[in-house]
C-alpha cells in the first residue's frame, strides 16, 4: 500500500532529478540537446518532451478528465528553456497532488483510457508510481546521450536524492 509520505517523497525526487538533469544539459556543448541521433525520440529535448507529455496524460487520468492527446511523441516544447518551465510546473502540480493524498485516495481505483483508446483501471497510487518510474527510465536514455559529447551524465539516483535531502 502506498502512503502519502511515499508519494510525496517520490514527487519531490522526480522534480529534483529533472532539475539535476536540466542543469547538466545546460552545460553541454551548444546544440547538443537538439542533436538528432539513433534514439526513438531522436534527441535529448524530444525524449524529455515525451516525459512531459506522459506526465500531462497521467495528470489528466488522475483528474478524471480527457487529455486530448492521440500520441505520446509530440514535441510540445521544442526549446529547452520552455520545456524546463513547463516540466517544472507539472512537477509542482504532482508535488501538490501528493500532499493532498492519503492511503484511501491512493488505493482508489480509477478508470481511464490509454492514448490508444484501450480502457483500463488502476489504483491512483499505481498510476502515480508509473509516472515516476517512466520518467526515471527515460532520464536514463538522456543520460546515455551525454557520452555522445564526451560528457559524464549527472547522478539522478533516488539514493543520491535521499542522501542530499
Amino acid at each position: 500500500m502506498m502512503t502519502k509520505e511515499t508519494v510525496l517523497m517520490l514527487a519531490r525526487y522526480s522534480d529534483w532529478a529533472d532539475q539535476v538533469l536540466f542543469k547538466a544539459m545546460a552545460g553541454l556543448p551548444a546544440g547538443a540537446v537538439y542533436k538528432v541521433g539513433p534514439s526513438v525520440f531522436g534527441s535529448m529535448v524530444n525524449t524529455l518532451n515525451h516525459n512531459y507529455q506522459v506526465d500531462m496524460i497521467w495528470r489528466a487520468h488522475l483528474l478524471g478528465v480527457a487529455h486530448g492527446f492521440t500520441s505520446r511523441r509530440d514535441v510540445l516544447h521544442p526549446e529547452l528553456a520552455d520545456l524546463v518551465k513547463a516540466q517544472s510546473e507539472v512537477n509542482q502540480w504532482y508535488i501538490d497532488w501528493a500532499q493532498a493524498q492519503d492511503a484511501e485516495s491512493l488505493a482508489e481505483r480509477l478508470k481511464f483510457n490509454f492514448v490508444s483508446g484501450a480502457p483500463a483501471e488502476m489504483p491512483r497510487g499505481g498510476m502515480f508510481l508509473h509516472v515516476v518510474n517512466h520518467k526515471t527510465y527515460h532520464r536514463g536514455w538522456v543520460g546515455q546521450m551525454f557520452f555522445d559529447f564526451g560528457a559524464k551524465p549527472p547522478q539522478t539516483d533516488l539514493s543520491v536524492f535521499l542522501c542530499e535531502t
